[in-house]
């Protein structure tokens, strides 16, 4: 999946530009943001060092790097972060992710700090440009301990990083979740195994309670809408997961990858 638009309207646009695959990467397929809004934007997890050439190119078919006003990290991955280096030759504007990460990050290469924003535990209102607010919002251990989302008002979609993601076979490249019980088998071994516990969740969902949306667009995988939205978060409710499932020794049994 490449270059889709999630929400258009005159102003404003939320876009997948890249679904990398794993062969780029070796490594299981990501998804990078684009948030364009009266010509300022914003990348959401532009992705690992490997992705970087084919993301700046369909980035360019909308902005230019000096028009990229605002990057936002949902946490310290490799698939992630790896690219970054490269991103901020060319890109001069604030950089978010978690505080807790902000030690890790030199680790990737980085010598100068000064473009990064350390977000505080409880999440931040975010002006990335005068009339262009974003929202970001804590998803604490879900699966990172520092693990942010980024909601834009204006289309009501919630990114979600590593929340909601799907691993799916090589032959199937939906866009879209339109039957959650058939994408039911693509995400429940992953969030049994990855996401911390109920409580963690218990508090995300109570996080995001009072926004309107009418998307999710995971890290990895189809992007929820409609009806798949809700029914993923009732499912997602009773989820035990983590340390609920955890058995003497460390095992979760082998029904986890």
């Amino acid at each position: 999946m490449r270059n889709i638009k999630l929400f258009e309207s005159e102003s404003h646009k939320f876009i997948l530009l890249n679904e990398s695959e794993p062969g780029e990467e070796d490594g299981i397929r990501s998804n990078q943001y684009l948030i364009v809004n009266n010509g300022a934007g914003a990348l959401l997890d532009p992705g690992g060092f490997g992705v970087m050439p084919r993301v700046l190119a369909e980035m360019l078919r909308y902005l230019s790097p000096d028009k990229i006003l605002g990057i936002f990290l949902s946490h310290q991955d490799p698939d992630i972060v790896g690219g970054i280096s490269t991103w901020l030759e060319l890109i001069k504007a604030p950089v978010y992710i978690s505080r807790i990460w902000m030690r890790f990050l030199p680790h990737y290469g980085l010598k100068d700090m000064s473009q990064f924003v350390g977000v505080p535990d409880e999440g931040m209102d975010c002006e990335v440009a005068p009339g262009f607010m974003l929202k970001i919002i804590p998803a604490h251990f879900l699966h990172s301990e520092g693990q942010i989302n980024v909601y834009d008002p204006v289309s009501k979609i919630l990114f979600t990083g590593d929340i909601g993601a799907a691993m799916l076979p090589m032959e199937k490249d939906d866009a879209y979740v339109d039957d959650f019980k058939s994408h039911l088998p693509y995400i429940a071994s992953f969030h049994q195994r990855y996401m911390c516990s109920n409580k963690a969740i218990l508090c995300w969902l109570d996080n995001i309670a009072d926004l309107d949306i009418e998307m999710i667009a995971p890290q990895h995988g189809p992007i929820y809408r409609g009806a798949a939205v809700g029914e993923f978060l009732a499912w997602l409710r009773d989820l035990q997961c983590g340390i609920d499932l955890m058995q003497r020794g460390g095992s979760f049994g082998p029904k986890f990858e």
